[in-house]
């Protein structure tokens, strides 16, 4: 007869090590490697720190520090460098329209940059202002600014690059004109002493050196091009704004008459390693800093995911679609965070436990089967003697002995309730061969 091999409780221990050793490792995989915490420190990459970027940034840095992450800023000379320290893997920063990768080209597949998008958070004008006289000769182009001195921007900023394309669509050239390298609060100043005859600056209407110079407006003019809109049509990355009549000043009445202004975008764009964490609390900083009404937009319209140059972010399409993540609307951002972590380890090993715990209850009804069924072969196998054989004294003993020990085994063994029936009848086959046992002792009749 075929006997089951029965577990030990060394067996039974030993199992039960190894399903919470492999539930440890699974957790232990989950946590450090697939799941690990948010960073408490990133680095953002701004712009000049005369400029509205950086102010932008400040907020955000106050913002995260409330939420328990440290936010380290780093001022450059403008886009194209925190467009190249993203590409070299600093985790967050400002770059403005015309430098992504879906302007230069929008087939490009998403894995040939590593950049992704958080959203347009607000319009960057191109603001072209010149000195009273030089400005009435530029309504229909920019052609008068040759021979003239013209500051557009530090090197390594979007508003050199920019400002060099509109210069040159109307064959103003580094030949023909003086093209410093002035910018911001300084360049603004030099243009209201007349040191020179125009400037470019390209940034949110907030930018201190546009706001100083819409209040200065008999000494500084902002040139509005007539023909602003075929512009457009050459440099698809600019589109066009209106900044209305009185909107900067209504009782000065400035400006007088509605400006069209060019105007690229910032794009708040991150390394696509950030943590998802991190990339939903600077979604919800984007929001806080950039959701108010400005000289060019209405409340509410930034962030948004609309016309972005970087392909949007897995968090950032999941955000505008559905808003805060689902525990980040009760808790605070560490503690949603941490939960969330936990949920994401527990819901894989609840769904491995379910089955692993349905097994466990069968395995020790197979050890207490086991139990049982071992003794039963050994009884069927001692009936088999005793039915198909005469057995002399010596055997007799030996298998009254082998029957004592099963029905001692028997009596001091623990079995479920469920086993009580079983138990019996093998307590009933055990006086059954025993019986039989003790018919062979017998003298047979004479």
């Amino acid at each position: 007869m075929l006997i089951i091999p029965s577990l030990s409780r060394k067996q039974t221990f030993l199992i039960a090590v190894a399903i919470i050793a492999g539930l440890a490792v699974i957790l232990s995989m989950f946590s450090r490697s697939l799941l690990p915490a948010p960073p408490r420190q990133v680095e953002m990459t701004t712009g000049a720190v005369d400029g509205a970027a950086h102010q932008f940034a400040l907020k955000y840095q106050s913002y995260l520090n409330a939420n328990g992450v440290t936010l380290e800023l780093m001022p450059s000379t403008g886009a194209v460098q925190n467009l190249e320290r993203l590409n070299a893997g600093t985790p967050v920063g400002f770059v403005q329209g015309g430098l992504g990768l879906l302007q230069l080209d929008s087939q490009e597949p998403e894995s040939s940059t590593p950049l992704r998008s958080l959203g347009v958070v607000g319009y960057e004008p191109v603001w072209m202002f010149a000195s009273p006289a030089l400005a009435k000769t530029l309504g229909k182009g920019l052609g008068p600014l040759a021979g003239k001195k013209i500051a557009i921007g530090v090197e390594g900023s979007g508003t050199r690059k920019v400002s060099l394309e509109l210069l040159q669509t109307y064959g103003v050239t580094p030949a023909n004109a003086t093209l410093g390298t002035g910018g911001g609060v300084a360049a603004a100043k030099a243009l209201l002493a007349r040191e020179i005859d125009a400037l470019f600056l390209i940034g949110a209407p907030q930018t201190p050196a546009v706001q100083m110079l819409l209040g200065k407006q008999d000494e500084a003019h902002l040139v509005s091009i007539e023909h602003a809109e075929g512009l457009t049509r050459r440099l698809p990355y600019l589109s066009l704004v209106t900044l209305k009549a009185g909107s900067v000043d209504p009782a000065q009445d400035r400006p007088r008459q509605d400006i069209t202004l060019l105007t690229t975008t910032a794009n708040l764009v991150i390394h696509k390693d950030l943590h998802p964490a991190l990339a939903y609390l600077l979604l919800e900083a984007a929001r806080e800093v950039h959701r108010g009404p400005t000289l060019l937009n209405k409340p509410g319209e930034f962030p948004n995911p609309r016309a972005t140059e970087f392909p949007l972010a897995d968090e950032a399409a999941r955000y505008y679609k559905d808003g805060r993540p689902f525990l980040q609307r009760y808790l605070p951002y560490w503690a949603a965070n941490a939960l969330q972590r936990l949920l994401l380890v527990l819901l894989p090993l609840v769904a491995i436990a379910i089955p692993v715990f349905r097994i466990v209850p069968r395995l020790f009804e197979f050890k207490e089967k086991n139990r049982l069924y071992r003794r039963y072969g050994a009884l069927l196998e001692m009936e088999r003697d005793v039915t198909s054989r005469r057995l002399n004294a010596a055997e007799i003993a030996e298998a009254t002995a082998r029957l004592d020990k099963i029905e001692h085994d028997v009596s001091h063994m623990k079995f479920a309730l469920d086993f009580s029936d079983r138990v019996y009848t093998l307590r009933q086959h055990v006086d059954y061969v025993r019986r039989q046992l003790q018919a062979h002792g017998e003298p047979p009749p004479a």
